[in-house]
């Protein structure tokens, strides 16, 4: 029979037990878990500081329930359709074998965005559930952002420093820049970074624990026993923090410095405008990075917020905001290529609009031949006009105000009506 004890003083309003205390606490009960990882004791929550709970609240559902899901969904559709166009046959160069890894990469976070979106929205209308799924998915949400936020800024660095060398030097980039290298510079990333990322998919595990009264399970994360080493947990947090942020943001102002300089220096040459566009669109990509994860950095490096256990309101509603910042910069890419590269819109075009293109040619012929052929009729009847409209193009175009004007003019014959009527169209 398992000893009622009140331990809301050791844990913290959002179910993250406290590291310290936790111990404490299983040696007063003197509670083996078991293997179901499951406590008879009742967890009344300790709520911190209120003075921030609402705007964090607040900053939650604007971020969670709005941002969300207005960002991750089409930039989701927006990396699927950038992995399309660049695997075309005129697309595969070394920037864009890089350019691909990002987009999964970018998906991957967006993906993890959007569970915590679902858990969000279920938590509004079915708490219970949204508990449970909290306290199983969250351990492997925070390996999963990491990773993915690692290996997003390195891919930039690479292409960064790919950049670099085809604007500063040329000739060497012959030699150095290949799409099979860019390749596995790719590989190598996703490898290292989530190497670097497995002590962050040990930082939590999930315990239950039972409410005897109401026979109902509660969802907790706690902190493992490696993470509350102290010494452990600062080094890394301090290793990860300069690998994911610090470090990509030097080196990528550093090489955005160069980049800028040189176009500036070479940008009469015209020969070189296609080249310079790319680069542009590059720096582009550079620098929305900058501009997202900066926020991001000065709160995880500098002050040491930004993880779950985090007790303080306003450093939390904060951070709803820089996540979404992180979220902003993993779909906004698409757009960035759309607006910079012709050569990536006329494939985009090639492959979603020929349908379109083909429709709006085929109309165009059928437009024309009715077009010689009504300019041959005699007939000034406006029922020609009508018939004609009719079975070549929508109402709502046929009904436009000069038109409809045109037509009642009996003045105008129908040859001017129909050929006022083409250029409208």
């Amino acid at each position: 029979m398992y000893v009622w004890l009140e331990i809301k003083q050791f844990i913290t309003f959002d179910g993250i037990l406290n590291p310290k205390a936790t111990p404490a606490i299983k040696e007063i009960m003197q509670l083996s878990v078991s293997e179901n990882n499951v406590t008879n004791c009742l967890p009344l929550g300790k709520a911190p500081d209120l003075k921030y709970k609402e705007f964090y609240e607040t900053s939650q559902f604007i971020t969670g329930l709005i941002l969300y899901p207005t960002i991750c969904i089409p930039g989701i559709l927006a990396n699927m359709i950038t992995l399309i166009v660049l695997s075309k046959k005129n697309m595969l160069t070394s920037t864009n074998a890089f350019l691909s890894a990002l987009a999964v990469s970018d998906s991957v976070k967006l993906l993890n965005d959007i569970i915590y979106f679902s858990v969000t929205l279920l938590s509004k209308t079915h708490k219970a559930e949204a508990n449970k799924a909290f306290g199983y998915i969250y351990p492997y949400a925070h390996f999963i952002f990491n990773m993915s936020a690692c290996i997003s800024s390195w891919l930039t660095v690479a292409v960064a420093a790919e950049r670099y060398i085809m604007v500063c030097h040329p000739v060497r980039a012959r030699l150095i820049c290949s799409r099979s290298r860019a390749i596995t510079t790719s590989a190598l990333i996703y490898f290292v970074m989530t190497c670097v990322a497995i002590p962050s998919a040990m930082r939590y595990k999930t315990i239950l624990v039972v409410d005897q009264d109401t026979n109902t399970t509660q969802y907790f994360v706690e902190i493992t026993a490696l993470w509350q080493n102290e010494t452990f947990a600062s080094a890394y947090n301090w290793v990860q923090n300069f690998l994911r942020c610090n470090i990509p943001l030097l080196i990528l102002i550093t090489l955005n410095t160069c980049i800028i300089n040189s176009i500036r220096k070479s940008r009469a040459n015209k020969r070189n405008s296609a080249r310079h566009r790319v680069t542009i669109m590059m720096v582009v990509v550079m620098v929305t990075f900058i501009l997202c994860i900066t926020p991001d950095a000065i709160m995880t490096t500098f002050f040491g917020y930004g993880y779950h256990e985090e007790e303080d309101f306003l450093v939390k509603g904060i951070r709803e905001y820089s996540d979404t910042l992180l979220a902003l910069n993993a779909a906004v890419n698409f757009v960035i290529y759309c607006l910079f590269s012709r050569t990536f819109v006329k494939n985009f075009e090639a492959l979603f609009c020929a349908h379109l293109k083909r429709k709006k040619l085929n109309s165009r012929k059928k437009l024309t031949d009715a077009f010689r052929s009504l300019q041959q009729c005699t007939d000034q009847n406006e029922a020609v006009l009508f018939d004609f409209c009719y079975k070549y193009y929508p109402l709502k175009v046929i009904l436009q105000k000069s038109v409809r004007t045109k037509i009642k003019n009996k003045r105008t014959n129908i040859y001017d009506t129909t050929k006022e009527y083409v250029r409208l169209c």
